[in-house]
């Protein structure tokens, strides 16, 4: 019997209707736009699966579409940290904290972290904001991701993911970017931020890289 094709499934993340400066029908409608790419990272997937068996890897359209490939699947895992990491119920980062310790080392302080993610967050274009852990050297970045592949950073960690293309703020905010990036900080999951961090620093004794 042959083995049924893995596909992705599509995460719900209804808990965050109702979550102070999003509205509904701007997360229901970006709901859809994530489950898109979700259907579209199995659909590929199994194509490339098919032009493989048949031999056609040489072909252009098998090329294009291994390209396109990465280009869902980011906007697919992207997504799902993004809304992962936002909660109606949240508690402030405490300076005390790893992460908050972390961020001060790093930038100096977390508000000066705080300056830099914004500043990201408002440059022109559409994109992803992220602060980043590289495992290897133990240090944070904050990374601007062009569409979903172009910018990340090769061997990081996702601690934090702020989507700052049209649909995630144009409806409810217009062109008032910076409003958007205020509601996003007073909707982040802290708790998921930490737990990502920690999660990010065990790596190094796996990999032997120099902590």
């Amino acid at each position: 019997m042959a083995e049924q094709a893995r596909e992705y499934a599509t995460k719900n993340f209804d808990h965050l209707l109702g979550l102070t400066g999003f509205s509904d029908p701007l997360l229901n409608n970006h709901f859809t736009l994530y489950d898109g790419y979700v259907k579209n990272v199995n659909k590929l997937s199994a194509m490339l699966a098919q032009f493989l068996k048949d031999g056609k890897t040489a072909t252009p359209e098998y090329m294009e579409l291994k390209r396109r490939f990465g280009w869902e699947f980011g906007g697919m895992r992207l997504h799902e940290y993004y809304f992962d990491n936002m909660t109606r119920n949240r508690t402030p980062l405490g300076p005390e904290s790893k992460l908050g310790k972390a961020l001060a080392r790093e930038f100096g302080s977390m508000e000066l972290w705080e300056k830099d993610f914004k500043a990201v967050g408002t440059m022109r274009g559409i994109g992803w904001v992220s602060l980043a852990f590289d495992p290897h050297a133990g240090r944070l970045f904050n990374v601007w991701t062009n569409e979903h592949d172009a910018g990340n950073l090769p061997g990081c960690f996702p601690v934090l993911v702020m989507d700052v293309f049209e649909h995630a703020f144009m409806p409810d905010y217009g062109l008032k970017r910076a409003d958007y990036v205020a509601a996003f900080f007073a909707a982040i999951n802290w708790t998921k931020a930490c737990e990502r961090l920690e999660r990010a620093q065990a790596v190094p004794a796996l990999t032997g890289a120099v902590s």
